[in-house]
């Protein structure tokens, strides 16, 4: 049985819900990477010669999972992130939830911007023609679709791509549970 295609507003919080499990868990982005090498692979076989990146002469290493619990609990404090993910949301209007979708990247934006400085990785507008030339920086640049032969490649700029420059998180104090996204909230 086929899926129906998602709505846009499914589509949203499907990709809020894999942005937080793609910075949490190094296992899941892996996946999704490769899911998405699959869509953009070409649909017959063809030979290609794409620069490979240097040799990894380090050990893998796992990232602190604090920053990124950091992260997403500044995004719930000041965009509703996870309230907004976790809700079921069938049963609202497109309009309802595109009210919510609002308030939650105002939120999602106020925190990026005060937390990251990010640039984009090129300076060309999306849809321009630009070449690579041979020894392009392979991890700062995807080539996607019919690459066949070796560079100097000539293609249209279908996304700039993003580089954080600069971190600003708060310090955590010591025994501070970054696991607590938000606490629970009891009135009296």
């Amino acid at each position: 049985m086929t899926r129906p295609t998602p709505t846009f507003l499914r589509r949203l919080a499907l990709a809020c819900g894999s942005f937080v499990s793609i910075l949490s868990q190094p296992g899941f982005a892996s996946r999704v990477e490769g899911l998405r090498d699959e869509a953009t692979a070409p649909a017959q076989p063809v030979p290609v010669e794409v620069p490979k990146p240097a040799p990894v002469v380090a050990p893998l290493r796992e990232m602190p999972h604090e920053a990124a619990l950091q992260l997403l609990g500044l995004l719930q404090r000041d965009a509703r992130f996870i309230d907004f993910i976790e809700e079921d949301v069938a049963s609202y209007s497109d309009t309802d939830i595109g009210a919510a979708a609002r308030i939650v990247h105002e939120g999602c934006r106020k925190v990026i911007r005060e937390h990251f400085s990010i640039q984009p990785l090129r300076s060309e507008n999306e849809g321009s023609r630009i070449t690579l030339a041979e020894g392009f920086d392979a991890a700062s640049v995807r080539v996607t679709g019919n690459v066949v032969g070796k560079a100097p490649f000539t293609g249209t700029l279908s996304h700039r791509g993003w580089r954080a420059s600069d971190t600003r998180l708060p310090k955590l104090a010591a025994g501070h549970d970054a696991a607590i996204l938000a606490q629970a909230e009891v009135e009296l």
